[in-house]
């Protein structure tokens, strides 16, 4: 019988909703043996190892829940090398990759696990995007990874004040514009966010403050990406000063009226003059990386996921 297997948060602000909306409704389903995994108040990389355990060839995995709990579960799989397909339900603050994917409709879900032919959704490749820093592995990402100031303003998501804030329902996406606003405006001139860098053998620019690779669709729901993460090695990538308030709202007015700016490439080396500490967040996880001298983005040809896609 078909293994389907759940990822959900029950600590996420949307959890009453998926409980709701989709586990509920998984005892209709006829023709599956249901697993779930509830992501653990753990490190991301501990809730990786633990998902990956449990996987098995030909399971269909999805994940209910944010960017952060998709994230989990995408690299659980690509990690397990096992032929899975993957699926997302957005049930998180922006949905990033569930907007990518087309699948932000917990009915057309449904219908595709029933086998219905009206189901719009199908089975595609995804290629995503690999962080490695000083030469080890770090994460995969679906659809965009940055590194600076807009890796540091992530952590504020984590604060238990503000998380208390977000359960107040799906509006709360413009709870943490707001809050990123507020958090700018504060920090910005505070710090030097990106020491001294090359890119891929060239001098950048003085005062660089963010990286961002770009393969999604999406990148906290109203900036526009493109179709790259449906293409092997191709992304885009772009390095500035978002410390000035007027280049952070020309960036912003280009990436939500036309698409975010950027260069096309297929592998990004910064390499720093001096050892560094540095944050990168790849869709809403971070990390801080100390005394470090390298971190390189790809995507491997020969790394893909299957994902059920509309």
């Amino acid at each position: 019988m078909q293994r389907l297997i759940v990822v959900y948060n029950p600590n996420s602000s949307q959890y009453v909703h998926v409980k709701a909306n989709f586990l509920t409704e998984l005892p209709k389903l006829n023709g599956y043996t249901i697993g779930k995994y509830a992501i653990k108040k753990a490190p991301f990389s501990d809730n990786v190892v633990n998902l990956q355990k449990i996987l098995k060839k030909g399971d269909i995995v999805i994940a209910a829940g944010g960017d952060a709990t998709a994230s989990i579960a995408m690299n659980a799989i690509l990690l397990s090398k096992k032929d899975i397909t993957f699926g997302v339900l957005p049930y998180g603050n922006f949905n990033d990759l569930a907007r990518t994917l087309g699948t932000m409709n917990t009915t057309r879900m449904l219908g595709y696990l029933k086998g219905q032919e009206s189901s719009p959704l199908a089975v595609k490749r995804l290629y995503p995007l690999d962080v490695i820093v000083d030469g080890k592995h770090w994460r995969y990402a679906s659809g965009y990874v940055t590194i600076g100031m807009t890796a540091e303003a992530v952590e504020l998501f984590d604060e238990p004040k503000f998380r208390k804030k977000m359960q107040k329902g799906h509006k709360s996406s413009w709870r943490s514009y707001l809050a990123l606003a507020k958090w700018y405006f504060k920090n910005r001139h505070k710090k030097v966010f990106i020491p001294e860098f090359t890119l891929n053998g060239q001098p950048t620019k003085s005062k660089i403050s963010d990286y961002c690779a770009l393969s999604g669709r999406s990148m906290c729901r109203v900036m526009k990406g493109g179709n790259d993460y449906l293409r092997p090695e191709v992304f885009r990538s772009e390095n500035c000063r978002l410390t000035s308030f007027p280049r952070l709202f020309n960036l912003m007015a280009k990436s939500i009226l036309f698409r975010v700016p950027g260069q096309e490439t297929t592998s990004d080396t910064i390499r720093f003059k001096n050892p560094a500490t540095v944050e990168i967040q790849a869709e809403g996880e971070y990390n801080i990386f100390k005394d470090i001298t390298t971190i390189t983005i790809v995507k491997p040809a020969n790394v893909s996921i299957k994902v059920i896609h509309q």
